[in-house]
């Protein structure tokens, strides 16, 4: 494999965080990624509901300035808790 990179910065990246639906964790995940990128226009925020409603999948696609941004943003978000999954 080359050590060239795979993605070239600065890019649109989506991330995709996972948990139980509550308009609670909603702000939560937007937040963790907030922390790391500013604000986040809300229609680069989109959110889907399992099949039956218990679970959530928001992905906020954000614009990316580096490998090391998109580090700490997995990092802070597959830490919590209340996150049960990071794409």
């Amino acid at each position: 494999m080359s050590d060239a990179a795979l993605l070239d910065f600065p890019c649109d990246f989506p991330v995709k965080i996972m948990g139980r639906e509550s308009a609670d964790f909603r702000t939560l995940a937007r937040g963790l990624v907030e922390k790391h990128t500013g604000h986040v226009d809300d229609d680069r925020v989109k959110s889907s509901l399992s099949r039956n409603g218990g679970f959530v999948s928001i992905t906020v696609t954000v614009h990316a300035q580096s490998q090391q941004q998109l580090d700490e943003i997995y990092r802070e978000i597959s830490a919590h808790v209340e996150v049960l999954m990071a794409l």
